[in-house]
């Protein structure tokens, strides 16, 4: 991925919003958008993602893979996986993977993805790959128990742009990957080195009830790998179901 064009805007509702727009008019692969401030962060499952000024990183990137629609969704822990790896280039932090889309320290939520798929008919126009980071807060709303942010890890502020320009030099690596085979293959050892959820007892929440098992790693699509509690072992899609640590947030 080669970086294009990168927008730097005071408030938006969203940056993917943002992206969207930009894609629909033609803007090429690697256009970035960074607000100060969200007023309409959206996180998965339409949830919101709390974004206030001058304390995070709320940007959006526009890729235009040469990938068919169900190889989308591996891209989110793909991105996952480039955050973890700058914010420990830049902080020293280690972070670990929520699966599929939330960065944690100490089982508290540092980072969010949302990876959105832009359709024409059956055909794949182009992603919007969203990532929000909380920064330099040093509180959250008693409504977001589990909010981190990196600065009260590391005891520290620190600097967002040096965060920023390291998880896009990241996301060009690790995408170039995931290109090659399409999948997670190429990544998929890193990225269960992070895994918070591997040998951790996990509650799936699915359409066709809940059902409980342990998490031992991911599979070349990104599914999450559980073993049920009659010993099988059942690949689960985060586009299908929630997974809830049973012991906590992780």
């Amino acid at each position: 991925m080669r970086r294009a064009e990168m927008w730097f805007l005071e408030e938006v509702d969203s940056t993917n919003n943002e992206i969207r727009k930009l894609g629909d008019a033609g803007a090429e692969e690697g256009t970035i958008v960074v607000a100060e401030q969200q007023t309409g962060g959206k996180g998965r499952r339409g949830r919101e993602w709390y974004s206030p000024a001058g304390t995070g990183i709320w940007m959006s990137v526009l890729l235009r893979p040469e990938l068919s629609p169900d190889k989308v969704s591996g891209m989110t822990l793909m991105a996952a996986l480039s955050v973890c790896r700058a914010i420990r280039t830049v902080t020293g932090l280690e972070t670990q993977i929520k699966w599929p889309n939330d960065l944690v320290i100490d089982g508290r939520k540092v980072c969010g993805i949302l990876t959105e798929a832009v359709m024409s008919g059956s055909e794949l126009r182009y992603v919007v790959l969203g990532i929000g980071v909380n920064v330099n807060q040093t509180e959250f709303p008693a409504e977001l128990p589990y909010a981190y942010s990196l600065a009260m890890a590391a005891g520290r502020a620190l600097d967002r742009k040096q965060i920023i320009d390291e998880i896009v030099v990241c996301l060009g690596e690790d995408y170039e990957n995931y290109l090659r085979s399409g999948d997670m293959r190429g990544l998929k050892s890193d990225y269960e080195k992070h895994l918070a959820n591997c040998g951790m007892a996990v509650r799936v929440l699915a359409p066709s009830g809940e059902w409980s098992g342990v998490a031992v790693g991911i599979s070349d699509s990104g599914d999450l790998l559980v073993r049920d509690e009659t010993d099988e072992m059942k690949p689960v899609n985060s586009g299908e179901v929630s997974v809830r640590g049973i012991y906590g947030y992780t």
